[in-house]
């Protein structure tokens, strides 16, 4: 491959194939290589060329360091560091759980090697015990190279090849943004794992264990009880009420001095977590696609003098079959399933522009803004329940021609699965949202506006506000954001779509806002009802005692 002699093969995935090579100096390093079927894929070559440039600045001795590449010729390869050191999941396997002192190095090592890929720009996205061999008791990171790279590559058509599911955060699973508390969650669960030695989410079917990772379901009883609680935090699958990485540390050298962890502040619900800023970096149009060639941080090989090159050594005719055989399976081979929500863009400003003009629409025509929630809740779930039932035929039974009548026959019993979901998961919106209005209304007598009357703009935008919210991260939510998602990727496809349908939603907005600033002191205009009292369900609401002098 190029300058370098293959030995065997180390292992293989659905996106490429890991070799143990020699390089010029006979110095062990490890080739990864593109399968034939995104090798021929322009579009990931030039991810994956950026990815090299981004990779090759994060020096750490905790990440394996990239050498070389040659993302231009017919079989684009990516050079590392060889890791003379087995996956940590074989180790807990044959050794058993890790003691608090090996737990507390392991995290120690994963933590610094997580800062430094963090500080390139970088996040690993896929950080599991698959992917940690350990050096002893050091642990070292591998696999966002290729694999990482040509699964990105893949995102824009059919979505991500789903991966180990008990280590996929509820980001990913969820198709929402990717950020470094990503990383942080996977490191929670490698530590989760390597203290207990089971999978933190269990195992069994796929859905199953997808279900209990997006609901924070982690099985933690085998887990030293001193670092549970850090565990447990880190574990949150809400990216936002999880600890930050200085407070990860800190819980970390608290457990390693042998106290108990648990003393996080947890930040607010309403904190956002920023997201790394991404790293600009100029493709190289040129023969420089091959790096410049970058020394090992193992000690002993930078040792090693560095010589001319020398012509490619014969290849073994055994070697020359395997090769041959090998390239003979990637040719049969075929892809697995995708579901294509997954590492799709969130659409979270889209989705943000919507909810301004409904919660202002809501402050002036509160039951048709309602039955636009209602109407918009069930047709996320809708659209959830049969992508779902898709993917879960394609895992089953791989793509059939017969896919979509079979996805047209069962979208009504869909429907009606959406619709009585839909039922049940809006009662504590509406339960809620009742009362946001109550304590908005009585706030508003205390500043002097009408006195405890529900029926004003103020009050029913606060109520259509957090029954918005609450259908979106209460019970249920999971279903509800990725079908939201889906209609907003499939309804506003590209930037003009997306600009016509952000620029309605905030001029409904800024329409239904002047209005309600004109009618503050005035009832809602309750149409199709005369008033509120003809309002289904409005006799289940007390009205306030009036506060006004």
């Amino acid at each position: 491959m190029g300058p370098y002699r293959l030995l065997d093969k180390l292992g293989e995935g659905g996106m490429g194939v890991v070799y143990r090579a020699l390089d010029d100096n006979d110095r062990a390093v490890a080739i990864k290589v593109l399968r034939a079927h995104v090798a021929h894929d322009e579009g990931a070559r030039e991810r994956l060329r950026r990815e090299v440039d981004t990779l090759s600045r994060v020096r750490s001795a905790s990440v394996a360091a990239v050498l070389d590449a040659d993302v231009d010729g017919d079989r684009p390869f990516l050079v590392t560091q060889f890791v003379p050191g087995p996956p940590l999941d074989e180790v807990v396997e044959s050794q058993g759980p890790f003691t608090p002192a090996q737990l507390a190095r392991l995290g120690r090592g994963l933590a610094d090697a997580l800062r430094a890929i963090h500080a390139a720009g970088v996040v690993h996205r896929d950080l599991k015990p698959g992917n940690v061999l350990m050096v002893q008791d050091r642990p070292v990171i591998i696999d966002f190279g290729i694999a990482h790279v040509a699964d990105d590559s893949r995102l824009t058509q059919t979505g991500l090849v789903m991966g180990t599911p008990g280590y996929l955060s509820p980001e990913i699973i969820d198709g929402a943004e990717v950020t470094e508390a990503t990383d942080w969650w996977g490191w929670a669960a490698t530590l989760a794992y390597a203290a207990s030695g089971t999978a933190p989410f269990g195992r069994g079917p796929m859905p199953v264990v997808l279900d209990r990772v997006a609901r924070g379901q982690a099985d933690l009883r085998r887990v030293d009880p001193r670092i549970r609680p850090l565990l447990e935090a880190a574990l949150d699958p809400d990216p936002r009420l999880r600890p930050d990485a200085p407070a990860v540390l800190r819980e970390l050298e608290v457990y390693a001095s042998g106290g108990q962890t648990g003393s996080i502040a947890r930040p607010d619900a309403t904190a956002r977590l920023a997201a790394a800023p991404p790293t600009e970096v100029t493709p190289r149009r040129q023969s420089t696609a091959r790096l410049a060639r970058r020394e090992p941080t193992v000690p002993q090989r930078n040792s090693q003098p560095t010589t001319p090159a020398r012509p490619r050594p014969t290849v073994a005719p055994a070697y020359d079959r395997g090769v041959a055989a090998s390239r003979a399976d990637e040719a049969a081979y075929r892809p697995p399933p995708m579901d294509p929500r997954i590492g799709q863009p969130p659409r979270t400003g889209t989705l943000a522009a919507l909810l301004a003009g409904l919660v202002a629409l809501g402050a002036v025509m509160p039951v048709f803004a309602w039955a636009l929630l209602f109407c918009w809740t069930f047709a996320a779930r809708w659209a959830d329940r049969s992508v779902t039932s898709m993917v879960l035929r394609w895992y089953a039974a791989g793509r059939r021609k017969s896919d979509t009548a079979i996805a047209v026959v069962l979208s009504p019993w869909h429907a009606v699965l959406a619709a009585l979901s839909t039922l049940l998961v809006v009662l504590l919106p509406a339960f809620l949202g009742a009362i946001a209005a109550a304590l908005t209304a009585v706030g508003c007598s205390a500043l002097g506006f009408d006195g405890s009357v529900m029926d004003r703009p103020i009050p029913l935008a606060a109520a259509t506000l957090v029954a918005g919210w609450t259908v979106w991260w209460g019970p249920g939510g999971t279903s509800t954001r990725r079908g939201s998602r889906s209609l907003v990727r499939w309804t506003a496809r590209n930037v003009p779509i997306t600009r016509i349908v952000v620029g309605l939603a905030l001029a409904l907005a800024a329409l239904c806002l002047l209005i309600a600033s004109i009618q503050l002191h005035e009832a809602a205009n309750w149409w199709p009802y005369a008033d509120s009292s003809q309002v289904p369900g409005a006799g289940l609401v007390p009205g306030l005692p009036s506060l006004g002098s």
